[in-house]
């Protein structure tokens, strides 16, 4: 039986994080392991509720109530077991995932602090590794049929995990030089060191998974001989088509660049001399891209700005200033504009945000300023009013609000358009909708016969929660096309959506 009072005995507490004038000399993980003592007293707090909510928070449907009491009673390699029942990188997730099982939780509607569900799955991934539970499985005999999974992502590796396991022949195509997805290059290491990744991919291959890296799909291999070599096809390519601001005086100058850019530059870095003192970011055709001795403005206020900030912080930035259209959100949840258990509009504090920098609401750029040599000196922006307007934003400057701000760098965080355009979606004769993404019918395949969709690609930018479980959905659909026997777990549908009034 769960401990009824452990949320009234013990208060919600995290993990210290590591020192920021250390931290920020490297690029290492912000949170250390923390101790088996801390994470099952938090463990404890949870109340095993008649009704978990914290299951519809999250999509993968994790058993949390009984992970958690199973840390709770020294339970660690059953705690394993139950999590990655449900969830095929819980390492992954217990460090990205914003944690909408967390807003989901039942004390939060009885006015205390939920549980500290992701660092509990943290500590649980951990000790998988620790207690040898990244084993490869062993898989069943050969169905004799192959798959094609088009990015390495999490919904591709999820979906490829599961295939494997059902005895499918499995070959991942990556166009990078290494496999992740945005795991690997979109991700600071701050956030989530790259062994991680190293690791499960070791498991996947140890369990028949064939991998392809360096390989766009498309022009390196075509739609027909991925189609002649393959009995169906999964299309997780995400969704990396990133917005700009066109229309803005000044975009053109140099300084000015994509969000993702930045952070995959600085990624290559770290990846290329981790044991050295990082050399210049620069982007694919050379050109400089690293905030040393720089004034940064970040234009956008979510996780892809604050990964940003992260990094212009150990690259040695002037200055960083991080732009949000919005005001300044509460501390605690508008209950009656997002009710428990949805996920609220709050403000979010970051790491990266008690580093440095400074962050500046209820603006927006009204001109890029040029030095004079076609480069950028600085940013113009005004206090804005934001209001929606037959389903449209309406962004409206408050006269006499200008100002400049110094920047020398400035990276666009203000979100995906889905999807990017690229020959294999024309080749397969598969079309992308109006947001950029994929569409799915209710067996996750696209309007292409055998050619299957899942993840970014088919969401949009999304949780890596949602990734995972729409691969692990589109495998199942996929081993039934494959006439495979019995089922795969099938957690979510191609329309389903979050948590929402």
């Amino acid at each position: 039986m769960p401990d009824s009072f452990g949320f009234l005995r013990y208060d919600r507490q995290l993990p210290a994080r590591r020192p920021v004038p250390v931290r920020i000399m490297d690029w290492r993980e912000v949170y250390p392991p923390a101790g088996e003592q801390l994470i099952r007293e938090q463990a404890t707090r949870c109340m095993d509720c008649g009704i978990p909510f914290c299951h519809d928070g999250c999509p993968l449907g994790n058993r949390i109530p009984d992970w958690n009491d199973l840390v709770r009673t020294g339970g660690w390699d059953a705690a394993v077991e139950t999590l990655h029942a449900t969830n095929n990188f819980p390492e992954f997730t217990g460090r990205l995932c914003p944690a909408p099982c967390e807003a989901a939780c039942v004390l939060g509607l009885g006015g205390q602090q939920p549980v500290t569900i992701k660092q509990v799955e943290v500590a649980i991934a951990d000790a998988a590794v620790a207690h040898g539970g990244l084993r490869p499985r062993s898989v069943p005999r050969a169905s004799g049929r192959s798959v094609a999974v088009v990015g390495s992502g999490p919904a591709g590796l999820a979906a490829a995990q599961q295939l494997v396991r059902a005895g499918h022949a499995v070959t991942v195509y990556e166009r990078d030089d290494a496999l992740g997805g945005l795991l690997r290059y979109g991700i600071p290491d701050f956030k989530l060191e790259k062994h991680h990744i190293d690791r499960r991919l070791a498991q996947l291959a140890a369990e028949g998974v064939r991998f392809r890296t360096g390989v766009e799909v498309g022009v390196e291999v075509t739609a027909e001989q991925l189609r002649a070599e393959h009995d169906a096809v999964l299309l997780a390519c995400g969704a990396l088509a990133s917005r700009d601001t066109p229309a803005t005086p000044g975009r053109s100058l140099r300084g000015i660049h994509q969000a993702m850019g930045h952070l995959v530059a600085a990624n290559r870095v770290v990846a290329a001399a981790e044991a050295n003192p990082p050399a210049a970011a620069v982007l694919p055709d050379g050109t400089p891209i690293d905030a040393a001795g720089r004034n940064v403005v970040i234009i956008g206020g979510g996780d892809t700005g604050a990964d940003c900030l992260g990094v212009a912080h150990r690259q040695g930035a002037t200055a960083v200033y991080q732009l949000d259209l919005y005001p300044q959100p509460s501390q605690a949840r508008d209950e009656a504009r997002d009710p428990w258990p949805t996920w609220p509009w709050i403000l979010r504090e970051y790491p990266a945000h008690e580093e440095g920098g400074e962050r500046i609401f209820a603006v927006a750029v009204q001109e890029f300023v040029d030095d004079g040599s076609g480069a950028v000196r600085a940013v113009r922006i005004a206090e804005v009013t934001v209001e929606k307007s037959a389903g449209r934003r309406v962004v409206t400057p408050v006269p006499g609000t200008e100002r400049e701000l110094p920047a020398d760098l400035v990276l666009l965080a203000i979100g995906f358009d889905g999807t990017e355009p690229q020959p294999l979606l024309e080749q397969l004769g598969v079309s992308r909708n109006e947001r950029g993404a994929v569409d799915a019918r209710s067996d996750w395949q696209t309007d292409v016969d055998g050619v299957f969709v899942a993840g970014d690609m088919h969401r949009g930018a999304s949780l890596i929660v949602w990734a995972i479980a729409e691969g692990r959905a589109a495998a199942a659909a996929i081993h039934s096309y494959l006439d495979g026997r019995g089922s795969l777990p099938a957690p979510v549908e191609p329309g389903a959506r979050p948590l929402a009034v």
